[in-house]
């Protein structure tokens, strides 16, 4: 038999579902970032949202609150944590967690907004370095398996994201942003001689990405990601060897 979950006391009353000019993190108004250009855009999910953080230092407890919460979830999963436990880890009640996220869903859908909203930053860093469209690929996957290892959000939204049935919200599908990003730099290097003749561009986007998440996920139930920046070098390297242009 399934174990019950360990948080579905009734809560408190919150505030309206996000809407289309929501920031991700704190279900806030428009901020900077909030719709970047190009395939990372960001999608506010619809969910229950406690009240706009008026102050820096609310802002700063739901961050605190957030990160507790990424914790969690990435050691423990979205069933066996609770909002007490959360509480528990930042050191305060779990009315006043409940204040400024009303669900344990609520939670987890800030989570995954901020691990999709760390990959528009990535992109934005390694586009300003002024590489090539194929070379851009390759650090673009790199930084990936980096946050992947050291990004406690990034490494929670991606547990959150394999737990999708068991979270009472639409989450975004994954995959699909990487490799549209992907295909469409791809195409730019075939388009340059980067890519070796008969290489198809939209085929080895779906290779990538499938795996740098497989190599992640891997590293993960292995080693706990220890060792993800150097199996994914090693994946990179006989990839990407196999699709550049002599």
């Amino acid at each position: 038999m399934p174990e019950p979950d360990v948080d579905r006391e009734a809560r408190p009353e919150a505030g309206p579902e996000a809407g289309p000019g929501t920031d991700p993190g704190t279900g806030s108004g428009t901020g900077p970032g909030a719709e970047p250009p190009g395939p990372f855009r960001v999608r506010p999910i619809a969910t229950r949202r406690g009240p706009d953080p008026k102050q820096d230092r609310a802002a700063r407890t739901r961050l605190l609150v957030l990160t507790a919460a990424a914790e969690l979830f990435a050691a423990r999963g979205f069933r066996h944590t609770s909002v007490q436990e959360v509480a528990d880890r930042v050191g305060m009640t779990k009315g006043a967690v409940y204040f400024h996220y009303p669900t344990k869903e609520a939670l987890a859908v800030a989570v995954v907004e901020q691990h999709y909203a760390r990959w528009p930053l990535l992109l934005a860093g390694v586009t300003a370095e002024g590489h090539g469209p194929l070379e851009t690929a390759e650090h673009l996957l790199a930084g990936a398996a980096l946050a992947f290892r050291d990004d406690i959000v990034v490494r929670a939204g991606t547990r959150l994201q394999v737990e999708r049935p068991q979270i009472d919200a639409e989450l975004p599908t994954p995959y699909v942003d990487w490799t549209e990003l992907l295909a469409g730099l791809l195409s730019r290097a075939e388009a340059l001689g980067e890519l070796r003749a008969g290489v198809r561009p939209r085929t080895v986007a779906r290779s990538l990405v499938a795996a740098l998440f497989g190599t992640q996920h891997i590293s993960d139930v292995l080693h706990e990601r220890a060792d993800l920046v150097e199996r994914w070098s090693e994946t990179a390297e006989l990839l990407f060897r196999a699709i550049r242009a002599e």
